[in-house]
């Protein structure tokens, strides 16, 4: 059983280089994928250049060769036209021009091919008559053109050259028949090439050394510009994340000014609503009984003053005039008492909440409204129910005034989160970016600043001849 690898090591490592990765500066990460890019690029650049240099060098070496032995070999070889194989006395005039001549003797080996792949003549005499393969060389030969190859003696028939173990340049040239130019034979020659090797060695090393120049040339030059570049960013962004800092205390300081705005608007709302109640107990405890007080008394003296008492034109005595104007003050110190005044919210849930103020709607406006409380929290902050309150309120009170109380509707829903409670009606709607609808008629200014002091958001949809929907939204913890 194989121990593998302790548990994570797979997964950290990634990250581990990652992490690396992100901690260089942009010039520490363009001198580790440049240098990369570079020496591969130069890799092959300089791969391509000496193959390049190799094969012009080989194909102008032999074409050069192959020229000078065809002068020599070919009109020796005039008889193949006619048949597959040489006589002897002209095999004995090729034995003699490759051992005799100063380019002879650089010739290590000869063969003479027919077609087919069958040696018509070789310095080997062994494999005269033989057949081989034919390679991609001799056919090309065969087309007329002249082929060669550096020391790569890989087939079949080079057995003996490769023995010799000397550098060699393998030739193939096209021999013609004179008159026609067909070609009736290609030579093969197989010259010593040491110089060749020599000259082939400094030719690529030279080219070698030149890519490398050219590259480190080219790569030094960029670098100097992406760590100029890279370090005028890091100035940037060392600035950049000062001002960031700054602003993000600037920001941290705006919320909380704008956290301490909300709960003074909050403390705010529960003072006035404290002052309003105290203001409506002041007037229900003060004024109204005082009215109440003089409305008794008038009804005490009436069956005194009867007989002297004047009369108004509407044939009305002036007592009772003086009496209805004191109930009717009565009624009206009475109402506004009521309205200043808040119902106990702290035992009412969210749902009673809604409930209630529907319903103390319903009473003095004789209208219904229909109630679609889908969901609701458990409990609220006590500034949220004063505010949720003032909000079905002022918006059925709304409603009534200006739709009728057509078609009014009260829907509260709840996600856990974020709180919604919509008052809708299907009267004549209004037209809301006429800031004096806004303004005088409904009052929504002063209700919006209401619901936004608990961080929620008013919504006003309406248009002339729709209706109008009311929706407030605020997010709550529960």
């Amino acid at each position: 059983m194989t121990r593998g690898a302790p548990e994570g090591t797979a997964g950290k490592r990634p990250h581990s280089l990652s992490r690396l990765w992100q901690g260089l500066s942009l010039a520490g990460q363009f001198l580790l994928a440049g240098s990369l890019v570079f020496l591969a690029g130069m890799i092959v650049i300089a791969v391509f250049v000496t193959h390049q240099i190799e094969g012009g060098v080989t194909r102008n070496t032999a074409a050069s060769t192959a020229l000078y032995m065809s002068s020599l070999v070919e009109p020796l070889l005039q008889e193949l036209a006619h048949r597959d194989t040489l006589s002897p006395e002209t095999r004995a005039e090729l034995d003699d021009l490759r051992q005799n001549t100063s380019l002879g003797r650089r010739i290590v080996s000869f063969k003479v091919w027919k077609e087919g792949g069958l040696i018509a003549y070789s310095s080997r005499s062994e494999i005269i008559g033989m057949r081989f393969d034919t390679t991609p060389n001799l056919e090309r030969a065969w087309k007329g053109e002249v082929a060669a190859e550096f020391d790569t003696l890989v087939d079949e028939e080079d057995a003996s050259e490769r023995a010799a173990g000397l550098p060699l340049l393998e030739m193939y040239a096209p021999m013609r028949e004179t008159g026609t130019g067909q070609i009736i034979a290609v030579a093969e020659f197989y010259e010593t090439a040491e110089a060749l090797k020599t000259n082939l060695f400094w030719a690529n090393l030279n080219s070698w050394l030149i890519v490398g120049a050219v590259t480190l040339t080219m790569f030094g030059l960029l670098a100097g510009i992406v760590l100029r570049g890279s370090r005028t960013i890091d100035r940037q962004r060392f600035a950049l994340e000062g001002r960031v800092g700054e602003l993000s205390t600037l920001l941290a300081q705006n919320e909380e000014l704008r956290g301490r705005v909300q709960r003074a608007s909050r403390r705010i709302a529960e003072v006035n609503e404290q002052y309003l109640r105290r203001v409506g107990a002041d007037l229900h405890d003060g004024p109204a009984q005082l009215l109440a007080l003089a409305s008794l008394r008038l009804d005490a003296l009436k069956p005194l003053l009867m007989p002297d008492l004047p009369t108004s034109p509407s044939g009305r005595t002036d007592l009772e005039v003086v009496r209805e104007s004191l109930v009717d003050a009565l009624s009206d110190i009475r109402n506004i008492s009521t309205g200043l005044t808040l119902p106990e919210l702290d035992d009412l849930s969210p749902r009673q909440l809604l409930e209630n103020a529907a319903k103390a709607h319903e009473r003095p406006s004789g209208t219904t409204v229909a109630l679609d409380i889908q969901s609701a929290p458990d409990d609220l902050d006590k500034s949220i129910k004063i505010c949720l309150y003032r909000f079905v309120q002022e918006t059925l009170s709304n409603a009534y005034r200006h739709a009728g109380g057509a078609g009014q509707r009260l829907a509260c829903r709840f996600d856990g989160e974020e709180l919604e409670v919509v008052v809708s009606d299907t009267g004549p709607g209004f037209d809301p970016s006429k800031k004096t609808v806004v303004s005088h008629g409904l009052g929504l200014p002063g209700l919006r600043e209401r619901i936004e002091s608990i961080g929620g958001t008013l919504q006003i949809d309406t248009a002339p001849g729709r209706g109008a929907r009311i929706a407030l939204r605020c997010s709550v913890m529960t």
